[in-house]
């Protein structure tokens, strides 16, 4: 645990460091009682990879679907930055 001496939020860090710690022991603790195997990072990169594969095809679905405003909108951008 860190010093008292460098004040209040140090004291509050450690605190909340500790009640996540406890947490994650509480949490681990219960699995093991129920027979399951937490693995929290796993789940999570999993969720993160899902998320970022759905935006990916939402994106190309948008940009097939508006193929025509998408060139035209490109155009515009690229002609005003050769005006330049």
């Amino acid at each position: 645990m860190r010093k008292h001496t460098t004040g209040r939020l140090t004291v509050a860090r450690g605190v909340e460091g500790l009640r996540l710690r406890a947490s994650r022991a509480v949490r681990s603790i219960a699995c093991e009682l129920q027979g399951l195997k937490c693995e929290e990072r796993a789940q999570g990169t999993t969720e993160y990879a899902i998320l970022v594969g759905v935006l990916v095809v939402i994106a190309i679905l948008a940009i097939i679907a508006f193929r025509d405003k998408v060139s035209e909108l490109w155009d515009a951008i690229s002609s005003g930055i050769n005006s330049l």
